[in-house]
């Protein structure tokens, strides 16, 4: 594609590195800004950078915060000893707009997939096992896409912290083999969470 300007090719090839955008799409974005006022444009890149320079992962859950603990963390509440892990941000978006979760949650930053080279130390599964050996927590629930690289991170961390007493759980499978949490509709993914199950049972109905 020829383009009249190196500025427009440029903020275009930029715009089309994100995912699920096109250079056709990318090219009517970039459009769409010109022709908008200048103070809307700047106010856009404003934000952006300001996401990029303040944004913050919650030290406790790995969630992002304008804080240094996030807004989860923080409450009064909260139950702290009701832990909810799940694989990114998305996933925790998508559990508190059901309103039925009134504990905390940890943030793995993905999940376990030999195929793409993230093994478990690319992971915050550290800190996770930190947490349930220094505090009172009493469950873990497992809130991971029906994958089978979310099977297999559920199946590690679980392998870890067997021993140690604590109720561990997984939300019902309201939620379709091989879906992500991110897309389940709010009512289907509350009674999900509300109707967790043991995980041993899970393991049962594999063998």
């Amino acid at each position: 594609m020829n383009y009249p300007s190196k500025l427009l090719e440029k903020a275009v090839y930029e715009m089309g590195r994100l995912p699920g955008i096109g250079k056709r799409t990318a090219l009517r974005v970039v459009m769409h800004l010109l022709q908008h006022p200048k103070e809307k444009t700047k106010s856009l890149t404003l934000s952006l950078e300001e996401l990029i320079e303040k944004i913050h992962h919650c030290k406790e859950c790995h969630n992002i915060s304008d804080k240094t603990i996030c807004e989860v963390c923080a409450s009064l509440h909260r139950d702290k000893q009701i832990i909810c892990v799940v694989e990114d941000i998305r996933d925790v978006m998508a559990i508190e707009n059901t309103g039925q979760y009134k504990g905390v949650y940890h943030v793995l930053g993905g999940k376990i997939s030999p195929m793409e080279g993230i093994g478990p130390n690319q992971l915050h599964i550290q800190s996770l096992f930190e947490k349930t050996q220094e505090e009172k927590i009493k469950e873990i629930i497992f809130a991971l896409s029906s994958t089978m690289e979310g099977d297999t991170t559920v199946f590690y961390i679980y392998k870890q912290i067997k021993h140690l007493g604590l109720k561990i759980s997984t939300i019902a499978r309201g939620i379709s083999v091989g879906d992500e949490l991110e897309y389940a509709d709010e009512v289907t993914l509350g009674r999900s969470i509300l109707h967790r199950v043991p995980y041993e049972d899970i393991l049962e109905d594999k063998r």
